[in-house]
């Protein structure tokens, strides 16, 4: 009877190994039902001529590997290429607080980060280390870009990006890869760790996630408060080293803070505008505009605090808010795919906001800027060069 006990036990412990992860990913990143979209052949035919890029996914937050297609989640590689997305950053989330909401969150507050790493057998040193938790992320686009080389590359520069764009004029599938941080925590408090992350391919890095750190105020967290001097340090940092600065997720006090000190242009990296959808989720639209003025980028996501609703429509409609607030050169896609969100629809699935955009009455060289040129053009400037 005892050894029936164990090995009864041993085959629900392999059980539960192989089968937890799966269901936790299914559970928090779902899809709503919906019928398949009707569009119009206008926008299929443009659809196919746009250039597409994405600031937001936690695609490696996951155990899958994104060179296979799967029926859960939202992003992997036969489905950017359905959706003629060309550029996807990849971020890298490593703390999460559990009970997260858009109002408050304790800085130590349970992490669901933790367990997750836990159930999918993540090496035990990102256990307790945030930074080992989003090099061991990143590993994962390395790894993606070394064993899938006829349909992805990872681009970490100038250089890079202009051989991505030579192999993808005669491969239209071609997807391109960058990395970057969910929040500034990854630092683990250490300014040395922005250099690490950068020599791990880092190549933007936002400053906050759910809840305050010592860089700042988050957006949802107790303090609202401005940078800390290490924060400055950070920012400061990032700058140096080319590394693209993100402050979705920041207080109002931090961006203000940023674009006194900044010299370079910024990115939210997703986002909705507080004037289309008043949610905590989202900063006021003065701000947006200061963004703007500085050459900066506001992404729009795909999830109902950001916009209201999840569905193509409302994705729409937030951009052409925002075309019509900071110009249509200021606007971008950051549709927080896998970051467990409930979207109406997954990245094959993109051309549905093209025909909405074109519903709206939003002229082509518009769209183009919008779906993914803007990321382009601001990549080329942005980037280090080599």
């Amino acid at each position: 009877m005892k050894l029936i006990a164990v090995t009864t036990s041993v085959v629900f412990l392999l059980f539960a190994i192989l089968t937890l992860p799966i269901l936790v990913d299914k559970n928090m990143n779902p899809v709503s039902d919906h019928p398949a979209f009707d569009v119009s052949e206008e926008a299929l035919k443009l659809h196919e001529t746009l250039f597409i890029g994405d600031w937001h996914a936690d695609s490696h937050l996951w155990n899958r590997d994104l060179s296979k297609r799967y029926k859960r989640g939202h992003v992997d590689i036969p489905r950017l290429q359905e959706g003629n997305v060309a550029l996807q950053m990849f971020t890298t989330v490593t703390k999460s607080p559990r009970g997260q909401n858009y109002e408050k969150n304790e800085t130590s507050a349970s992490d669901n980060i933790t367990s997750l790493a836990v159930i999918q057998r993540w090496p035990i040193k990102t256990w307790s280390s945030l930074a080992e938790r989003a090099i061991f992320q990143a590993n994962k686009v390395h790894k993606l870009a070394t064993n899938d080389v006829d349909n992805f590359m990872l681009i970490k520069s100038q250089a890079d990006l202009n051989n991505f764009i030579q192999k993808r004029s005669s491969n239209k599938s071609f997807v391109g890869g960058l990395i970057g941080t969910e929040g500034s925590h990854a630092l683990d408090g250490d300014l040395e760790n922005v250099t690490r992350l950068y020599d791990e391919g880092f190549r933007m890095m936002s400053l906050h996630h759910f809840f305050d750190n010592r860089l700042g105020g988050s957006l949802h967290g107790i303090s609202g408060q401005g940078l800390t001097n290490f924060g400055e340090q950070v920012v400061l940092e990032i700058e140096k080293l080319d590394i693209i600065l993100d402050v979705s997720h920041s207080s109002e006090n931090v961006v203000k803070d940023v674009l006194k000190i900044s010299n370079r242009p910024i990115v939210v990296s997703h986002t909705g505008f507080y004037g289309h959808c008043p949610s905590p989720r989202n900063i006021n639209d003065n701000l947006m505009e200061d963004i703007a003025r500085k050459g900066g980028l506001i992404a729009i996501g795909y999830w109902d605090a950001a916009v209201c609703d999840n569905t193509p429509k409302s994705v729409a409609e937030a951009i052409h808010y925002g075309i019509k607030l900071v110009g249509a050169g200021h606007v971008a896609l950051g549709s927080d795919f896998d970051g467990t969100i409930n979207p109406g629809f997954d990245t094959a699935e993109l051309v549905a906001i093209t025909h909405e955009l074109l519903e709206l009455g939003i002229d082509d060289n518009s769209i183009r800027l919008v779906m993914g040129e803007n990321m382009l053009n601001f990549l080329q400037e942005n980037l280090p060069k080599i």
